[in-house]
């Protein structure tokens, strides 16, 4: 019974010794990219950093132009759009160009009404079953924090949005299916989103899919933690008081021994 057990416990380990490399291999590092704001899911990284104005307005657009076709972002309003550089009238414009369910009114009717700056983003789908009937059978996740929910933060977003290519060869790809190198398994429903030229920046920067790849990646992460500029500039007023109280605390010590000398 013993030796039968032994046996057991033997091929059980040898299995997980088997599993332990593919379970490895799965584990995927992404091409760092240089952010002015240190990037979110990288600590202390760039404690002076900021977000660029310009990248943020840029990356709005093509979440507005491409991306909100299918995924919401219920945590934002648009008046949060202000700290993207934007002006009260510009906001009222984006928001104006949405129709919003409203209501019940007096007579216990829903309504549609322009949308105003306090609106919370619109969703593409009324409901979370309609947005997965309309996908496959599987909703596509909101963006509002998905910078922080994925490894790799904005690193991620612009490894998968650039990351779309023809399968290498012994590659099956299912039905319905795309193969995308930054994927985890590879294989992802959603096809590819960005194409060179699909959107026209006001700015007149490229719309290259590289760069439409890291200015949403910009703007996903100011969505994930806008308050990032004002933790760092908390940072840094933190390090220069400690400075100081370090000085301080040195005079003092060399006043205090001075006199028993």
């Amino acid at each position: 019974m013993m030796r039968r057990l032994r046996s057991l416990i033997l091929a059980g380990l040898v299995a997980v010794a088997a599993a332990a490399p593919a379970v490895a291999s799965e584990e995927m590092e992404y091409p760092k990219n240089e952010w002015s704001h240190g990037g979110v899911t990288r600590g202390f990284s760039n404690i002076f950093g900021t977000f660029d104005r310009k990248a943020l307005q840029r990356g709005f657009q093509v979440y507005k132009e491409v991306c909100s076709a299918c995924h919401s972002m219920n945590l934002l309003s648009y008046r949060n759009l202000s700290a993207l550089g934007y002006n009260e009238a510009e906001i009222t414009a984006i928001a104006a160009g949405y129709d919003m369910t409203d209501g019940p009114n007096d007579e216990g009717e829903m309504f549609t009404r322009k949308g105003v700056p306090a609106d919370h983003f619109k969703a593409p789908f009324p409901n979370e079953k309609a947005a997965a009937a309309a996908n496959g059978g599987k909703a596509p996740p909101d963006l509002s924090l998905i910078v922080k929910a994925r490894k790799g933060g904005e690193d991620y977003i612009v490894a998968l949005m650039t990351g779309f290519e023809p399968a290498p060869a012994g590659f099956t790809v299912p039905s319905g299916g795309n193969y995308n190198k930054a994927f985890p398994g590879h294989v992802i429903a959603m096809p590819p989103p960005l194409s060179d030229g699909g959107v026209t920046f006001a700015d007149g920067t490229k719309a290259t899919v590289e760069q439409q790849a890291k200015d949403v990646a910009t703007f996903l992460a100011w969505a994930a933690e806008p308050n990032l500029e004002a933790r760092h500039q908390m940072g840094l007023k933190v390090m220069i008081f400690l400075i100081v109280l370090a000085g301080i605390l040195y005079a003092a010590k060399r006043a205090v021994w001075a006199d028993q000398h």
